[in-house]
């Protein structure tokens, strides 16, 4: 095609690091001999990546990472990253473009101001897309439900249609909830987080502003405690309770139970010392604790708190979603996802369903076991059947993209492992909902649209 050799090498007039302007690199080697892929920082800080297919077919991914990542400014490296690992995107024949964000840390409208500003970049440097679909994987998938919410809710809106895959899609004001309860269940039986002889603070700050606790100290700690990296033959009695109780109350997998401590540790400080100036957004009030071997004496004992409210708005505004959608959305979730459970799927239905636009959104499910990452076989899939759906008006079904599957699978070879007729349980059978917290959306438009009148609402970018 004569126009994506024109856009093989953009004329470049000032250093990327300055201008924004992408340039030129070497792709990832599975790449290299089907895209040429650029680099590039934005004016906001912002480093990117982009990769064009030698036989494009007109269209772009934008890629919405997860995390969040904890550090200060930029990760260069991070969107390099997410082209390799998305890499089957660019095999399809999209153009493919992601942003690291501005900085670490909290920020989800932040990260689709970001995510959004690419996709103008790239309009300015190459050419507008014929159609531009957003991914967001993880935390990105709230970052691209909320930039579909933002950016593309009007009719003519720059967006056609987005793929969720493993989202976090309960939204911030409720989508850690049970993190929250893994933070003060762990507290109480263990007693090392902090220790009676160390500073003490209230476990909804995570951790201490001051701290210079590590990851692997944490670890260490949970292990003092559990021996969950311990064999079971290897645990004392006690580790063996702990660990069964913690497991049994907060519904968290043995096998991810440290990182959801880490999230509950090192994210919460951030979200609350760094984004929310030590306010508390969480609350564990009217919950009942259940699943031990002594409910009683946990419930009686657990540490409580409760919310101040203006951050409670804050985390909202940011980050909870008003289901006001009206382009094609599709999921993608894995049924035994550890990390961002499934029900998080039935959160985002409601919220979509109590704004009137769940006829906006196809759900798919599969047999898999991990967050990071599933089935190149199942994104291809993916992706054609939202560009088909965009295409041609037809909603797909979830038989029928697990029907296509096969087709690509024979390139990939990674398995095809839908289950069409799965349907998640509702989001409050898995997390204790808080007072007030069955009702979705968590945020109306009407409500965002109040509070984004205030001065200072959100979170700072």
């Amino acid at each position: 095609m004569a126009l994506v050799a024109a856009l093989a090498v953009p004329v470049l007039s000032t250093p990327a690091a300055a201008s924004g302007d992408p340039t030129a690199t070497a792709c990832p080697a599975g790449l290299a001999a089907e895209a040429t892929c650029y680099t590039g920082q934005s004016a906001d800080g912002a480093f990117y990546a982009i990769a064009v297919p030698e036989k494009w077919n007109g269209s772009l991914v934008l890629h919405a990472h997860g995390g969040p990542d904890l550090g200060e400014g930029s990760d260069p490296e991070r969107s390099v990253g997410d082209l390799e690992r998305w890499s089957v995107m660019v095999e399809q024949g999209y153009a493919w473009a992601g942003s690291s964000y501005r900085r670490g840390g909290y920020g989800t409208r932040m990260a689709a101001a970001d995510t959004e500003s690419l996709r103008r970049l790239f309009v300015a440097k190459f050419r507008k897309p014929e159609r531009t679909y957003l991914h967001g994987q993880s935390w990105g998938g709230n970052v691209a439900a909320k930039t579909i919410e933002i950016y593309g809710a009007k009719k003519h809106g720059p967006y056609d249609g987005a793929l969720l895959t493993n989202g976090v899609l309960g939204g911030g004001s409720r989508g850690y909830d049970y993190r929250v309860d893994l933070r003060v269940v762990y507290q109480y039986y263990c007693r090392n987080h902090p220790r009676p002889d160390e500073v003490q603070y209230p476990l909804w700050k995570g951790l201490r502003a001051g701290s210079t606790m590590t990851s692997s100290g944490l670890r260490a700690r949970l292990q003092e405690c559990t021996g969950f990296s311990s064999a079971p033959e290897d645990r004392t009695a006690l580790q063996q309770r702990n660990l069964d109780d913690i497991l049994a109350v907060t519904g968290i997998p043995e096998r991810t139970l440290d990182s959801h401590l880490r999230f509950a540790t090192f994210t919460f400080r951030d979200i609350v010392h760094n984004r929310l100036g030590d306010r508390n957004p969480f609350s564990n009030q009217g919950v009942v604790y259940s699943g031990s071997h002594d409910d009683a004496a946990l419930n009686a004992g657990v540490e409580r708190f409760s919310a101040d409210p203006t951050a409670v708005r804050d985390l909202s505004y940011d980050s909870d979603l008003t289901g006001k959608v009206s382009i094609p959305v599709l999921t993608l979730h894995a049924i035994d996802d550890p990390t961002a459970f499934v029900e998080h799927e039935a959160a985002y239905r409601a919220s979509l369903r109590g704004a009137g636009r769940d006829r906006h959104l196809v759900q798919t499910f599969t047999d898999e076991h991990e967050h990071s990452g599933l089935s190149p076989s199942e994104y291809a899939t993916s992706i054609a059947a939202l560009d088909t759906w965009v295409r041609s008006g037809r909603k797909p079904t979830p038989a029928s993209i697990a029907a296509a599957c096969p087709g690509y699978d024979a390139r990939y070879g990674t398995g095809c492992l839908y289950e069409p007729s799965f349907t998640p349980r509702p989001y409050a059978s898995r997390v204790n909902p808080r007072p007030g917290g069955l009702t979705w959306p968590a945020l109306t438009a009407s409500q965002e649209k109040k509070w984004s009148r205030l001065p200072s609402v959100g979170i700072a970018p």
